[in-house]
């Protein structure tokens, strides 16, 4: 839901999400307080901010790796907490930041899903394979390769095809390019984008790489000490921060860590 209240093409909504931890030392850490969004289809929503600011942690309350401790999310207006945790995550795929490849080639590591689900598995030529192979711009010769010798950029592309096989509603990317090299985050960036549009698809990414939100979000939040302190079209806040702290966030981009 944007500012007017206008739900159209709304996929995703968050409402006064809050998370609290208890630390080794007993104490209780608030690690979000009060967070609310809302992300649509067909648009890329990127949240930024300095780490250790509860950016991941948000990000995995949607495919339920975590949980609330008030507030409510929403999937097509269907609150989460009321869907299977299997079925939720074919309809919502992560992408971590460190590929993880199974034992074995490409092939079987995208029927990997199949397999969880005791579903038939599907052969290299079959549509499932072929589409989600183009779709994260994987050349047909790799799917008999062992999935380990791959580069961290295609094995990136990889894990990317596993999460779009389910054919998800929605595509969670944590910090999905911060261990490639520009050229090979810059390809896999555009990758993101193409199939955002083609897909129809609802993408929120998390990353500390402001280039790259600037390159393909659409819509951007700040997040900063568990709070969203900005949001808004990714174009007008990062030219124009409204907030002091999104303001020093943005000068001082050399120095954040993923």
């Amino acid at each position: 839901m944007n500012s007017n209240g206008d739900t159209r093409g709304v996929t995703v909504r968050l409402e006064r999400i809050g998370i609290v931890r208890q630390g080794r030392d007993g104490e209780k850490a608030e690690i979000l307080r009060d967070a609310s969004f809302s992300a649509r289809s067909g648009e890329i929503t990127a949240i930024v901010g300095p780490s250790g600011g509860g950016k991941s942690s948000l990000i995995r309350l949607i495919n339920r790796l975590n949980e609330p401790s008030s507030g409510k999310v929403f999937l097509d207006g269907e609150e989460i907490a009321s869907i299977d945790p299997l079925l939720l995550r074919r309809r919502v795929a992560m992408v971590l930041q460190k590929p993880f490849m199974f034992e074995g080639t490409v092939l079987s590591n995208l029927q990997r899903p199949f397999l969880y689900r005791q579903e038939p598995l599907p052969v290299a030529e079959s549509h499932d394979i072929r589409h989600v192979m183009e779709l994260a711009r994987l050349a047909p010769a790799l799917i008999e390769r062992d999935s380990r010798t791959l580069s961290l950029g295609e094995q990136q592309r990889v894990s990317l095809a596993r999460a779009l096989i389910t054919r998800p509603q929605v595509l969670l990317l944590d910090e999905p390019t911060s261990a490639l090299d520009r050229p090979t985050a810059d390809r896999l960036a555009a990758t993101f984008h193409d199939i955002c549009r083609s897909q129809l698809l609802t993408v929120i990414l998390v990353t500390h790489d402001l280039r790259l939100a600037g390159r393909i979000a659409d819509y951007l939040l700040y997040l900063e000490g568990g709070r969203i302190l900005e949001e808004g079209r990714a174009e007008e806040l990062l030219s124009r921060p409204r907030t002091a702290e999104l303001r020093r966030f943005l000068a001082e981009p050399l120095e954040k860590e993923p």
